[in-house]
Formats: C-alpha cells, structure tokens, sequence
C-alpha cells in the first residue's frame, strides 16, 4: 500500500473531525500597547495580540505574494510590502479544498501565523515550523488543534502555516513543466513551505526566535512532507532538526507519470480541451474546484494525480534512494507512529474494514511478500491453522498489516539510513488510549493534541480527563526539548535513548507512562525491509 494514500485516507477522516543581535532586534521591534503588540519585518509592520497569560501572537501574516491569476501554479514569489500597520489579530482564510468547509478558504492564502512565548521578548528562543496533515489536499495552518499558545509556553517561537492544496498545490501538467524556468511543475505545496521556511530566516529575529535554531514538524501528509524537505536540495540551511509524526519516507510519483494521467483527465473533464497554461489560468478558482478538485488526489482511481512528484528540481531523485545514499540534509530527527494507525475507531469510520477475515490478510501478505511471504505469513503468527488472538496494543492482524505496513517499518528503515549517515535520531511510539475508549487503541492523528496541547478540541469525542493533560504537558517536554537542543531530555524525564540500527531502542508513550522498549515489531519489519530491497531490484 502506497504510504501517500494512506496518508490521503486519513487526512480526509482527520479533517471530518477537525475543526544578543536577536535579542536587540526583538526589543528594537517590541512596540504597542500591552495588548496589541506591534513588530516591523521586512515587508512593513504587524499588530498582534497578546494571550491572557502572556503570549503573543499574530496570525495571517504574508509570506509570499498571492498565487493568484499569473501565479497560479509558479513558484511562490517573496510577499510584497504594504504601508500602515497591518492587523494580525485574525486568521486568515484556509487554501481551497473540498473536504473542509467549516473554515473560510481561498485561493489567496499563502499566510502563516506566530505565537512568542512572551513581549517583548527578552533573548533569543528556538523555532518551530508545523506543516499540517490533510493527505496534501486539505487541512490548514488555522485550525484550533494545532493552537501555537501552549507549546510556545515551553520556550519555543511557534510557527504554522498553510501551503496550496489538491489542484492548486500538486498539479503537474507538461505545459506548466514547459514554461517553467526549472523545467518541474508539480510540487507547488512544496514550494510553499520552503518558502515560508525563508520567510522564517529573513524575519522571525524579529520575533524573538533564532533564525539558526529552526526545527520543522508534521503530521501524517505533513510528515511526508517534513521527509521531502529533508531529501529535498534546496532546504540547505533552512532548518536544523525535524519531527515526522507519522509519516516516513516514501516513495512518490514520477512527473512524467503525474503528467499523462492529469492531461488524460483534462480531456475528460468538464474543463474540455483547455491545456495551455494560459487558458488554465484563466479558469475560476471555484470552477477548478468543482470540476477537478474532487475526490481524493494521489490516491488512486480515476481521477487527477495530485500528490508529490519527482519534478527534477524540489526532488531531484526518490527520497528513499537519497535516504538510502545517505545524501539528505544532515539534521537531527524524531519520527514515530501510533500504535493503531488505522485502530478500531479510525477503521470503522472507513467502512469497517479492521474486520477483514483472516484468509483475505493472508492472501494480501502472500502477495506482497511473494517468495517471503512465510516468514511474512509467521511473523504475524499466520503460519498456523489457528488465528492469533488480537494483540492488547496493537490490534488484530488487520490492524497490525496496515500499520506496520503503512508506516511503523518505513519508519525504522528512516532510522536506519538516517543514522548511517551520522545523524542524531529517535524513535516514538504513541500508544496512550482515552480511558473508557481503550480499545481502539491510539489511532492516526491522536497525538495531535497532546503534542499543542489543544485536548478540549476534541473533548467532547474523546472524553480526555486530567491525567490526559498531565500526560500532555510531559510530551510537550519532550517535544520542545529535542526542538530546543537536538536532545528530548531533561530534567525527571524517563531517559529516551538515540535510535541505532542494532539496539533499535524507541519510547513508546503507553498508557502508564513513557517506556523505554527495544526492536518494535523487529521481525515483520525485517522482513519488511528485506521485501522493499527485493521489490526495488525488480523494479529496476
């Protein structure tokens, strides 16, 4: 199963649910009344606000010029300055998609928003990029889960930002290629975050946070995203360390691939024998949205393939093979998964398909694994007549195949090449149940509010209670920490140990408490490994 249609599956269930020189240059900046805070950067000056308890922030800033008429489907250019005092007390609108329609959105809405611990800020803080999850075609910067507020409590400047989506963000077309001066069309979502990346270094001093202390975070699509960046050649020096939550490095599409499907669609579409750039263009955004923009990009069927590509330039080469090769950027990293990715309640909402009968699990490891299969078919305890029970943590072997599959044994093949290569890395496991919900484990996403510390956001479904938020304030530790130093202790915390490729050691966030625990699902994953080197031989 391709790890971006999984990521894309899941993204459209998590939307369903959403809703020193530093130092002188901050307090150089620091102006306003005590609650309307007041910053100048390089396209002009900002009034924010201030929390009750002190922290600021201030949403829908520009980074970039709108992506609008001739900019639409180009690389994003530097934001343009403006005079006055622009207000940043309200967010601005989402990026256009189809499956999130709570919030407003736009197709002008390249903005990010910051939350500073304190203002004026007094020394120079460390820095922390969020890109959503959303499978690369919904999601946003704004939604109240991903509140900057509590982990900029911890010490940190807080960054979220949003990027294009779906048509507008991952449309590779070979006229967009043709006119493109790198000869790529395609990874315009991309490109959006490498800029708001350079709009971090050029400007976040003057919010108090260090330029040369910069570490990217995502979720699901995110995370993909977050290991694109690390694969990618033009992300040199924009960021130091990176946390991938759920989401290792994987395979994409090539652009020539990417091209002929979308221009076969094109031809079928409502929009006719429109091709060239600038007919394109000249499309309504909401028209573009109605007549290509549904479904479920990247993912397979009939429609338009919208994901990330090997365009030749943001990704010059599969990230796996960069991996692998040991020429990614050189940071440090955390990377985990949850215990049930597609747990009982995550699967249920998918149509039940945890449920699946065993000799349909068996036929579907048998098929991937080809002449591996037996050592696939035993380490899942099928080389039996008899059906394992379910496993208290993990699940029934559905659940177990989907998640290891999709994403627990990718991330430790990440590891693994990672730290060949010299680079500092840690491995999570997140397997905290709700109580009165434990069995459907820890499905995709449920992190989340941990991490930002936003639990009454989903409170009503999730039933969380005060050992959930002390639970929470714990992993914002570790989180913080490693965005801090490199390193995720400190202090009483349990002592999480670095990944190596023998020892395997990982935490797992289980209901008790972080434990230290070695080799997660060690033998599915080395035959997983062994298979992927197996498939990559043939496929060459």
């Amino acid at each position: 199963m391709k790890v971006i249609r999984v990521l894309g599956m899941l993204g459209c269930l998590l939307c369903l649910q959403q809703a020193l020189m530093l130092t002188s240059s901050a307090q150089s900046t620091a102006k306003g009344s005590e609650s309307n805070p007041i910053v100048t950067i390089s396209t002009g000056q900002l009034r924010g606000g201030l929390t009750s308890d002190g922290v600021a922030v201030f949403k829908n800033i520009p980074f970039a010029q709108p992506p609008v008429g001739e900019l639409r489907w180009k690389e994003p250019r530097p934001p343009q300055a403006w005079t006055g005092v622009r207000d940043a007390t309200v967010f601005g609108p989402m990026c256009h998609q189809n499956d999130n329609k709570h919030l407003p959105h736009s197709e002008d809405c390249l903005q990010l928003n910051v939350w500073t611990p304190q203002w004026p800020m007094k020394s120079s803080a460390p820095v922390m990029v969020w890109f959503h999850g959303g499978g690369n075609f919904a999601g946003s910067g704004v939604e109240p889960l991903f509140n900057g507020e509590v982990l900029a409590r911890h010490g940190v400047v807080l960054v979220t930002t949003n990027y294009r989506l779906g048509i507008f963000g991952f449309f590779a077309h070979p006229e967009l290629t043709k006119e493109s001066s790198h000869h790529a069309s395609g990874n315009y979502g991309l490109m959006d975050q490498i800029q708001a990346l350079r709009w971090v270094q050029q400007n976040i001093a003057k919010f108090g946070g260090d330029p040369a202390n910069v570490t990217i975070f995502g979720e699901s699509a995110g995370a993909a995203d977050v290991n694109a960046l690390i694969a990618s050649p033009l992300t040199k020096g924009l960021f130091v360390r990176a946390i991938a939550q759920s989401g290792p490095v994987s395979n994409q599409t090539l652009l020539a691939d990417a091209e002929k499907r979308n221009v076969e669609w094109l031809a079928k579409s409502g929009i006719g024998g429109k091709q060239t750039p600038a007919e394109l263009r000249a499309i309504p955004d909401t028209e573009l949205m109605v007549k290509l923009g549904q479904g479920a990009p990247g993912m397979g069927g009939g429609g338009l393939m919208m994901g990330i590509v090997i365009d030749g330039w943001v990704l010059p080469e599969q990230p796996t093979k960069v991996f692998a090769a040991g020429r990614q950027q050189k940071v440090a990293l955390m990377i985990g998964s949850n215990s049930q990715e597609f747990g009982a309640g995550m699967m249920g909402m998918m149509g039940g398909r945890s449920a699946t009968p065993t000799p349909d699990i068996r036929q579907m490891i048998s098929q991937r694994y080809g002449p591996l299969a037996d050592r696939a078919l035993a380490a899942y305890g099928l080389d039996g007549p008899n059906d394992p029970p379910p496993d208290p943590q993990n699940g029934t072997v559905m659940t177990q195949w989907s998640t290891d599959n999709s994403f627990r044994c990718g991330t430790v093949q990440e590891l693994i090449w990672h730290t060949a290569a010299g680079n500092p890395a840690y491995q999570y496991q997140f397997s905290r149940t709700v109580h009165g919900q434990e069995a459907q484990g820890a499905p995709h996403a449920s992190e989340i509010p941990f991490i930002f510390g936003t639990l009454s956001v989903w409170q009503q479904m999730r039933k969380y209670n005060e050992s959930d938020y002390q639970y929470a304030s714990l992993m914002q530790a570790y989180w913080t920490n490693f965005a801090k130093t490199g390193d995720p202790n400190g202090g009483e915390l349990v002592r999480w140990p670095k990944f190596d490729a023998t020892r395997r050691a990982y935490m797992d966030f289980v209901d008790a408490g972080p434990v230290v625990k070695e080799g997660l699902r060690r033998a599915v994953c080395d035959v997983f490994m062994e298979n992927e080197k197996r498939q990559a031989k043939t496929n060459k």
